[in-house]
Protein backbone atom coordinates (compact mmCIF):
# COMPACT_ATOMS: atom_id res chain seq x y z
CA UNK A 1 0.00 0.00 0.00
CA UNK A 2 1.26 3.49 -0.81
CA UNK A 3 1.01 6.59 1.36
CA UNK A 4 1.57 10.28 0.80
CA UNK A 5 3.35 11.88 3.75
CA UNK A 6 3.41 15.68 3.91
CA UNK A 7 6.64 17.15 5.26
CA UNK A 8 6.91 20.87 5.97
CA UNK A 9 10.42 22.10 5.33
CA UNK A 10 12.09 25.47 4.94
CA UNK A 11 12.38 26.64 1.35
CA UNK A 12 16.18 26.62 1.46
CA UNK A 13 19.00 24.86 -0.38
CA UNK A 14 19.63 21.41 1.08
CA UNK A 15 16.19 20.93 2.68
CA UNK A 16 15.16 18.25 0.18
CA UNK A 17 18.52 16.52 0.61
CA UNK A 18 17.95 16.41 4.36
CA UNK A 19 14.61 14.63 3.87
CA UNK A 20 16.12 12.16 1.42
CA UNK A 21 19.05 11.39 3.70
CA UNK A 22 16.84 10.97 6.78
CA UNK A 23 14.54 8.50 5.04
CA UNK A 24 17.36 6.71 3.26
CA UNK A 25 19.32 6.20 6.47
CA UNK A 26 16.28 4.37 7.89
CA UNK A 27 15.95 2.19 4.77
CA UNK A 28 12.77 3.94 3.58
CA UNK A 29 12.46 4.20 -0.18
CA UNK A 30 10.96 7.33 -1.70
CA UNK A 31 8.79 6.22 -4.60
CA UNK A 32 7.74 9.70 -5.67
CA UNK A 33 7.50 13.28 -4.48
CA UNK A 34 6.36 16.77 -5.30
CA UNK A 35 6.41 20.06 -3.44
CA UNK A 36 4.59 23.36 -3.27
CA UNK A 37 6.18 26.49 -1.85
CA UNK A 38 4.12 28.95 0.17
CA UNK A 39 5.30 31.63 2.59
CA UNK A 40 8.92 30.48 2.82
CA UNK A 41 7.95 26.86 3.49
CA UNK A 42 7.88 23.93 1.13
CA UNK A 43 5.06 21.43 1.53
CA UNK A 44 6.77 18.29 0.34
CA UNK A 45 4.61 15.28 -0.51
CA UNK A 46 6.59 12.05 -0.33
CA UNK A 47 5.27 8.72 -1.60
CA UNK A 48 6.32 5.86 0.70
CA UNK A 49 5.13 2.43 1.82
CA UNK A 50 5.99 2.99 5.50
CA UNK A 51 4.29 6.17 6.74
CA UNK A 52 4.91 5.61 10.45
CA UNK A 53 8.59 4.81 9.89
CA UNK A 54 8.86 7.89 7.70
CA UNK A 55 7.27 10.07 10.37
CA UNK A 56 9.65 8.73 13.03
CA UNK A 57 12.72 9.24 10.85
CA UNK A 58 11.73 12.81 9.96
CA UNK A 59 10.60 13.88 13.43
CA UNK A 60 13.82 12.43 14.86
CA UNK A 61 15.74 15.15 13.02
CA UNK A 62 13.26 17.86 13.98
CA UNK A 63 11.17 18.09 10.82
CA UNK A 64 7.45 18.76 10.95
CA UNK A 65 5.30 16.03 9.43
CA UNK A 66 1.70 16.78 8.51
CA UNK A 67 -0.77 14.36 7.03
CA UNK A 68 -0.27 10.72 6.18
CA UNK A 69 -2.81 9.61 3.60
CA UNK A 70 -3.31 6.36 1.78
CA UNK A 71 -3.16 7.04 -1.94
CA UNK A 72 -4.10 5.35 -5.14
CA UNK A 73 -1.22 4.62 -7.50
CA UNK A 74 -1.99 3.81 -11.08
CA UNK A 75 0.43 2.29 -13.56
CA UNK A 76 -0.59 3.78 -16.87
CA UNK A 77 0.58 3.94 -20.45
CA UNK A 78 2.76 6.90 -21.41
CA UNK A 79 0.50 8.01 -24.26
CA UNK A 80 -1.36 11.22 -25.11
CA UNK A 81 -4.79 11.29 -23.49
CA UNK A 82 -4.15 8.67 -20.81
CA UNK A 83 -4.38 11.17 -17.94
CA UNK A 84 -7.69 12.45 -19.30
CA UNK A 85 -9.03 8.91 -19.55
CA UNK A 86 -8.02 7.96 -16.00
CA UNK A 87 -9.20 11.23 -14.45
CA UNK A 88 -12.43 10.98 -16.43
CA UNK A 89 -13.23 7.58 -14.92
CA UNK A 90 -12.70 8.94 -11.42
CA UNK A 91 -14.81 12.01 -12.18
CA UNK A 92 -17.60 9.82 -13.61
CA UNK A 93 -17.73 8.09 -10.22
CA UNK A 94 -18.37 11.49 -8.62
CA UNK A 95 -14.98 11.63 -6.91
CA UNK A 96 -13.02 14.88 -6.67
CA UNK A 97 -9.25 14.51 -6.92
CA UNK A 98 -7.57 16.59 -4.19
CA UNK A 99 -4.05 16.28 -5.52
CA UNK A 100 -2.23 14.41 -8.24
CA UNK A 101 1.41 13.93 -9.17
CA UNK A 102 3.56 11.55 -11.14
CA UNK A 103 5.77 9.20 -9.19
CA UNK A 104 7.59 8.03 -12.30
CA UNK A 105 7.02 8.64 -15.96
CA UNK A 106 4.09 6.22 -16.02
CA UNK A 107 2.89 5.96 -12.40
CA UNK A 108 0.21 8.40 -11.34
CA UNK A 109 -0.46 9.20 -7.68
CA UNK A 110 -4.04 10.22 -6.88
CA UNK A 111 -5.15 11.66 -3.55
CA UNK A 112 -8.89 11.82 -2.97
CA UNK A 113 -11.15 11.97 0.06
CA UNK A 114 -13.19 9.06 -1.28
CA UNK A 115 -10.37 6.72 -2.21
CA UNK A 116 -12.58 3.62 -2.27
CA UNK A 117 -14.85 5.12 -4.92
CA UNK A 118 -11.85 6.29 -6.93
CA UNK A 119 -10.41 2.76 -6.86
CA UNK A 120 -13.75 1.26 -7.86
CA UNK A 121 -13.98 3.66 -10.80
CA UNK A 122 -10.84 2.22 -12.29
Amino acid sequence: MAYDVTVIIDDLPGALATVGQALGSEGINIEGYCSQVFGGKSYLHVLVEDPSGSRKALEKIGLQVGQEREVLTIDMEDNPGTLGEVAGKIASAGVNIDMVYMATRSRLVVIAYDLDRAKAAL
